[in-house]
């Protein structure tokens, strides 16, 4: 949601966007978005073609369903006053007793809380830190490898736009009895957005893929785990709007790759192939031409079930200088991967300020259904949607379904078993940057009824 007036920028870019820099800059808590998205204002999105040969992008014409009763809700966690900041939810089962938790990032508190489940859908809140320089993204992962489950935290420095060197990287380690110890990892560097965990130099120690947002400068960079907390950094990318970072084997060669979503004026993604040694080739997967795209998110998922890591993408941000209203490029998109590092595009649907796509077998039949919330829309429009299914037919044809209008501005969801029923639940987060300020929620709950 940040835009900058890059040099660099593609050739023809309008010299207006130096105007484009960030309006909302006196409204709190509007910048913190820059972890998730940039701006969206534009007549048309064609994506460039990839190696695939991706088409353009489709305006889906058939109205929505709506189903407002597929899933209860209700808020979790403690009561809040002002207007909430949630810019990133996860689900794991952080204690290891069997019950799926909460966390969240809570730009308020500049803190990483715990949502422990209890008992089936009884939550207890708890501050895992604080003091956090404006955490954004929590990776749960055992990176010491000794049994237990660590907190990863990517934080901005700064939720305002800033070009300073006030990013950093904080490891909660787990002491085994859920007392986490804060070890910084990376400090003084451009505001970091994401960082996710694989072992890139098969020395058996994971090492970290990093995304920076910066703000005039940012980078894509990967940490070799050199052991006792000491790493040694590589720079894959040096260019501003990294938003966030993927590990998974892309190209069937049995080595971790890295995909990274890069916002701003490029509206790309990489993918940074590894050799199996922690040596990588560039090459970008998919691009906007439309400048003004709102890349908002990927994430990692088997869509189609074939096997191989496909990626899901969002593009629905709009936050910087543009009035909330329908845009006809925001929506739901996913790159099948082909094999071999290829990539073909495929349009979802439309969903106006699109945020965090995550994949769901939501009725256990086997089939990957996306769910989708919507941070950046025109919510003084009573039936602008929150949050979205579509669902897939098995043969990645999907349905859009309009699953609640509020609350609103949610920008975070993550799916697990919430309530003990063995089903999937969803938890969202929101984070409230632009007028109207009602039908607020900080965390919010979504069970499926009981059958």
């Amino acid at each position: 949601m940040e835009r900058t007036d890059l040099g660099n920028s593609r050739p023809g870019s309008d010299q207006r966007r130096a105007l484009h820099r960030w309006i909302f800059a006196g409204r709190p808590g509007a910048a913190a978005l820059a972890a998730l998205a940039l701006s969206g204002c534009a007549p048309e999105a064609k994506p460039r073609s990839t190696p695939a040969g991706s088409p353009a992008v489709a305006v889906s014409a058939s109205p929505p369903e709506i189903n407002l009763e597929r899933f209860r809700s209700r808020s979790v966690g403690q009561s809040f006053s002002g207007k909430p900041w949630i810019s990133h939810v996860t689900t794991a089962d952080l204690d290891r007793d069997g019950r799926t938790d909460i966390l969240a990032c809570d730009d308020k508190l500049n803190a990483v809380v715990w949502l422990r489940q209890t008992a089936p859908g009884t939550f207890a809140e708890s501050t895992l830190r604080d003091q956090l320089p404006a955490p954004v993204h929590a990776e749960v992962v055992d990176f010491d490898q000794d049994g237990d489950a660590d907190v990863i935290v990517a934080c901005m420095g700064q939720v305002f736009p800033n070009n300073d060197k006030i990013g950093a990287l904080i490891l909660l380690e787990n002491d085994g009895k859920q007392g986490f110890s804060a070890h910084p990892l990376l400090e003084q560097v451009a505001r970091v957005t994401d960082a996710r965990a694989g072992d890139f130099d098969g020395d058996g120690r994971l090492d970290l893929a990093v995304a920076q947002f910066g703000y005039n400068q940012g980078e894509v960079r990967w940490m070799r785990n050199l052991g006792g907390n000491r790493f040694e950094s590589q720079v894959l990318l040096s260019l501003p709007g990294a938003i966030n970072v993927c590990i998974a084997d892309f190209n069937g060669d049995r080595a971790p790759d890295i995909a990274a979503l890069i916002s701003q004026n490029y509206e790309e993604i990489y993918l940074f192939e590894n050799s199996g040694f922690g040596t990588f080739t560039q090459k970008i997967i998919f691009g906007s031409t439309n400048e003004d795209y709102g890349s908002s998110g990927i994430s990692v998922c088997d869509l189609n079930r074939d096997g191989r890591p496909d990626i899901l993408y969002s593009n629905g941000d709009g936050f910087a200088y543009a009035d909330p209203g329908k845009r006809p490029w925001h929506g739901v998109q996913w790159l099948e991967n082909r094999g071999q590092g290829f990539f073909k595009y495929h349009r979802i649907g439309d969903m106006d300020g699109a945020y965090s796509p995550i994949a769901v077998d939501l009725e256990n039949r086997g089939v990957m259904d996306v769910i989708c919330v919507s941070g950046f829309n025109d919510w003084k429009n009573p039936r602008a949607a929150s949050l979205v299914l579509f669902r897939n037919d098995g043969q990645q044809r999907f349905t859009r379904t309009v699953l609640a209008h509020q609350p609103i501005q949610m920008i975070s969801v993550a799916a697990g078993d919430l309530d003990g029923s063995g089903r999937p639940s969803l938890v969202t987060g929101s984070f409230y940057a632009y007028p109207p300020f009602e039908n607020m929620a900080r965390l919010t709950l979504w069970t499926p009824p009981t059958p």
